[in-house]
């Protein structure tokens, strides 16, 4: 069974609501679609207060090269653009608009009916991408245009498509094999016609049995299809560790997986793209998982985009549990806390996870004991208890030195640590201060 090389751990998966069918949430009465819901700057609004819009009408352009258009996910009047805080709290750039009815762009294709034929050339096919307002979906939200415009010099061998969903608790994408696996397997084929590359590899988890089923079956009708089956190790998903385990290539500390010949996607991201490409439908909505161990219900929601994390909770739960001791966004390795639940979802959310006091409780920080767990558990070969010490003491120098910006921060080091230090978080800080050090140092 095919998997990454080096680390890794097993938390406790918690899939429960694997049997949640997607279901549409209903449309609020006003929705906040931020400027920045993908890596990079800002983009910059092309409606004003009073406009009249549509869904899927372009409401903001990207101006820059790492950047995403926005469009509209409902139809309705531009209410102000104003500041607005995200779910952690920072305010950013909104545009709200109050809900007016459902009324779509006439180009948007919104029948059932399945396209498999795609006649757009490569470029073509990017350009649309970028038209379309497409980012990934597994996290980063990278603007595909660009991951998908490979640089001068640089070759595309591979396209890996993660259908891994490693993360605890989080079932979207797994949903969205099993209902749309025809979908997923056009938009996989566009985006190996866009890299001119002869296969694109699914790795699904072997926790999955069902879905792989389904998706080799259907990947039987596409040429170029590849399904592999992977272990289930935790972080099986994360990008370097995907191309590891199915190419068995490693991607140099400091380098992308161009690199080594490869491109990663979610597959979330492949049908999105499915949408945009044969049913000019712009990245307007998500699958969010909503789930918690103490919850009455699980679900699966189709959500516009803009929609408040209230608001998703009030649909599906009523309230919150008496019990709740915290709301995340993702899952319980990578995801972070909620600390604004009036905030707007935006393209890369994935989940609304409720976990109760005794669950969100961190135990008691205690003494490291030199154990080396954290340095065997991490899948980017790194020493995160040296990071926590150097973060400490300021000596950033050193960090950057020990490579502390190849910490993909997927939590490995934390899970293992016998004493609960910190380590993700500390790793973080000091990510950011050895960044703030080399910017210093330009200047």
């Amino acid at each position: 069974m095919k998997t990454f090389k080096m680390g890794g751990v097993h938390p406790e998966e918690n899939k429960i609501s694997t049997q949640a069918a997607i279901e549409v949430m209903p449309l609020p009465k006003q929705v906040a679609v931020l400027m920045n819901q993908h890596l990079g700057a800002p983009a910059t609004p092309i409606v004003a207060k009073g406009d009249k819009v549509k869904v899927g009408q372009l409401i903001a352009e990207a101006q820059t090269f790492m950047c995403a258009n926005i469009h509209s996910p409902v139809s309705g009047t531009v209410n102000k653009i104003d500041v607005c805080k995200d779910f952690v709290g920072l305010p950013k750039t909104a545009i709200y608009i109050d809900v007016e009815g459902d009324e779509w762009m006439e180009i948007i294709d919104r029948t059932p009916d399945l396209k498999r034929e795609c006649n757009l050339e490569p470029k073509e096919i990017v350009a649309k991408l970028k038209e379309m307002g497409i980012v990934g979906l597994g996290g980063a939200t990278f603007p595909a245009h660009i991951k998908y415009s490979i640089p001068e010099g640089k070759k595309a061998e591979y396209l890996i498509i993660n259908a891994a969903e490693c993360e605890p608790y989080l079932t979207s994408d797994y949903r969205v094999m099993l209902e749309h696996p025809e979908e997923v397997c056009v938009g996989a084929s566009i985006l190996r016609k866009a890299l001119g590359v002869p296969n694109a590899y699914i790795g699904i988890e072997t926790n999955k049995p069902d879905a792989i089923k389904l998706m080799t079956e259907t990947a039987k009708k596409y040429e170029g299809i590849v399904i592999e089956p992977l272990k289930v190790k935790y972080p099986q998903g994360a990008e370097k560790q995907l191309i590891n385990a199915i190419t068995g290539r490693k991607v140099p500390s400091g380098k992308l997986p161009i690199d080594v010949g490869c491109v990663v996607s979610n597959l979330g991201t492949a049908f999105a793209v499915y949408e945009a490409i044969q049913k000019n439908k712009p990245l307007i909505e998500n699958i969010l998982t909503v789930t918690g161990k103490k919850l009455p219900s699980q679900h699966n929601y189709q959500c516009r985009i803009g929609i408040t994390y209230n608001d998703i909770i009030k649909h599906a739960l009523g309230e919150l549990p008496e019990t709740t001791g915290k709301v995340i966004s993702g899952g319980t390795m990578m995801g972070k806390a909620i600390s604004n639940l009036d905030a707007p979802t935006t393209k890369g959310a994935s989940s609304v996870l409720v976990m109760d006091e005794a669950e969100a409780r961190r135990n008691p920080e205690t003494n490291c004991i030199r154990c080396g767990k954290c340095m065997h558990a991490c899948p980017m070969g790194l020493e995160p208890y040296l990071f926590s010490a150097l973060v400490k003491n300021n000596r950033v120098e050193e960090a950057k030195e020990h490579n502390i910006l190849d910490c993909i921060e997927c939590g490995c080091c934390y899970f293992s640590c016998p004493a609960n230090k910190p380590l993700t978080d500390e790793i973080r800080l000091g990510k950011n201060k050895v960044r703030a050090w080399l910017a210093a140092q330009k200047h």
